[in-house]
């Protein structure tokens, strides 16, 4: 406390009213005590026993009590025990008025609630003394009081705050399908908010998408950049865009609106159960394993990309590793919290106690559970050090999926645009630069109740559009598809003709009626291109088998109907659906 503070201190004892009671069953003594604490200014209250101090304390509430140990009726002992219990928070001195010596009772005192003693006779000084010290005590008890209950109020406030964010947050963050049967998932958070995240969806031609995200640092200012990332993953997955474009959009948003050193650790799949395979990236996280259920082995994929939010989009890399997968086989990602999980003596839970009770699992589903309680026994404690996060993703076939699309993918049949047609033709420059489906595949999902048909949507206007532009703008034949080599050669030469189009034309006629319960959407897709002898081709078997050819009797096994029109240049589906599909 320097000079100023002090001085400032010294005259607020000197002008403090007190209110001070005084319980003495001596007159004499009683009146010397009270002609010397009236004289320095304080309000007395006098008393004769101990049960007339306890009444007078309930009337009055002074702010000091002068006790006497030994008086009639309550003596002062149980007269202070009362008194302190009256006080109860709040601190009201009680200085005994004594003329004990022994320590038994001088301790008894002090156990009753006394703060200090007075022996007789009384000093004039000594007790002035005392008084202003016990003021000031209990004046410092008081702002301690208040600060107390600013913090707690402030800490309520705090508290209601972050749950409503973090409704607010849920509500963004989790409209997918987390919930998926073939998903399992823990977000364990040090507090009400964190800056880990999980978020999985659909995607429109079947699949799913699945990213798992760690900011840096914890709580709610982790938390604020998981939302943008919530909005533009969901936003996204559903429109059909790719793995590499998501990433790029959201890394691209994380740089331009995060603080420097603020970032997203992250890792993402795109998974296909019709391929039975997987694309995954990772971005500064722990690698992410997969766990093949024949062999029972396990494969690493290291982390190779910056995390998001770091570099602009120039120097952002997106390349990613495709890996195949039998139905049964796991894919787990996890937040850094889970390998850095410690334990009382700072060590540790580690990639290799991972790999310990994976290898060590008999049954693969069990997994997941044995990886969190092992976390758990590891640390041994109540309170985490960081966020644990981790996701098991299993591969399934497609028909187990089946459309299972989340909560948030149910909009059934409220509001939306339901009768109507449009044209959209797209000409050379704009083939060459653009890919429409994300674009009509987001106008169709606005109908109301199509959302959870989007895949096989998708499926179709993604064939229906490689066909019209590969075989009939650019005159491409799927006879190169045979071979692996003649893949390349096909998409060579795909390239080569694509940069050289300068006329013609592709066009969307998209018609959409309503019936009861669904729809009936009639695609016609056409270009401009010389057209082929379809009819010679109307009996050809449904192919299964080789590398091209599948895609219209896989549209066909989707349809109400398929049909060519004109010279060959121009294919009609139409596609009947139903909300309880």
């Amino acid at each position: 406390m320097d000079n100023q503070a002090q001085e400032l201190e010294n005259s607020v004892v000197e002008n403090e009213h007190l209110r001070i009671l005084i319980a003495d069953d001596n007159d004499s003594d009683r009146l010397i005590l009270q002609t010397i604490v009236r004289k320095e200014g304080h309000t007395v209250y006098t008393a004769k026993d101990g049960q007339e101090a306890i009444d007078i304390f309930k009337e009055q509430s002074p702010d000091i009590v002068l006790l006497d140990a030994l008086m009639p009726n309550v003596d002062g002992f149980e007269a202070a025990r009362t008194i302190k219990q009256l006080a109860g928070d709040n601190l009201v001195p009680i200085i005994f008025l004594t003329s004990l010596r022994d320590a038994t009772s001088l301790a008894d005192c002090l156990a009753a609630g006394g703060l200090d003693f007075l022996s007789k006779p009384y000093n004039r000084i000594i007790l002035q003394a005392k008084i202003k010290a016990f003021a000031s005590m209990r004046r410092l008890h008081e702002t301690v009081q208040q600060q107390r209950d600013e913090i707690s109020l402030h800490n309520d406030r705090l508290i209601h705050e972050q749950e409503v964010a973090k409704q607010v947050f849920d509500n963004i963050a989790h409209p997918g399908c987390i919930d998926a049967p073939n998903i399992k998932y823990l977000l364990s958070p040090m507090a009400v908010f964190n800056g880990d995240l999980v978020l999985a969806s659909r995607k429109p031609s079947g699949g799913m998408f699945v990213f798992l995200g760690d900011f840096t640092g914890h709580g709610l200012p982790a938390a604020i950049g998981a939302m943008p990332v919530s909005e533009i993953f969901y936003g996204m997955a559903l429109k059909g865009f790719s793995l590499q474009d998501i990433l790029r959009e959201i890394n691209k948003k994380l740089k331009r609106i995060l603080p420097v050193g603020v970032f997203c650790c992250a890792s993402m799949i795109d998974l296909s159960f019709r391929k039975h395979s997987a694309e995954v990236w990772v971005g500064g996280i722990p690698d992410v394993l997969v766990y093949r259920r024949g062999s029972r082995e396990v494969e690493n994929i290291k982390s190779t990309h910056l995390p998001l939010g770091v570099v602009d989009t120039d120097r952002f890399n997106t390349d990613s590793t495709i890996i195949q997968l039998d139905k049964g086989d796991r894919i787990m990602l996890w937040s850094d919290g889970i390998i850095e999980a410690g334990n009382a003596e700072g060590e540790m839970f580690g990639e290799d106690r991972v790999m310990e009770v994976i290898l060590g699992t008999d049954d693969p589903a069990n997994i997941f559970e044995n990886i969190e309680r092992a976390v758990e026994k590891h640390t041994g404690r109540d309170e985490q050090d960081d966020d644990y996060t981790m996701v098991e993703v299993t591969m399934v076939s497609e028909e187990d999926m089946g459309d299972y699309f989340g909560e948030g993918g149910k909009s059934y049949m409220a509001g939306g645009p339901k009768d109507w047609s449009m044209t959209y033709e797209l000409r050379p420059m704009t083939l060459k630069e653009f890919n429409p489906l994300p674009l009509i595949t987001h106008l169709l999902m606005e109908v109301p109740g199509l959302r959870p048909h989007s895949g096989k949507i998708y499926t179709i206007l993604s064939e229906l559009y490689s066909n019209a532009l590969e075989h009939g703008m650019l005159n491409l034949h799927s006879d190169l598809k045979a071979s692996a080599d003649g893949f390349a050669r096909y998409y060579a030469e795909r390239t080569q003709k694509l940069d050289s189009l300068d006329e013609g034309c592709i066009r969307f006629h998209i018609d959409h009626k309503p019936v009861k319960d669904g729809g009936v959407l009639t695609i016609v897709v056409e270009d401009t291109g010389p057209g082929f002898d379809y009819q010679a081709k109307e009996d050809a078997n449904h192919k299964t088998e080789g590398y091209s050819g599948r895609g219209i009797p896989l549209i066909n096994t989707m349809c109400r109907s398929v049909r060519y029109l004109g010279k060959g240049n121009q294919v009609e589906v139409v596609f009947d659906w139903h909300v309880d599909v």
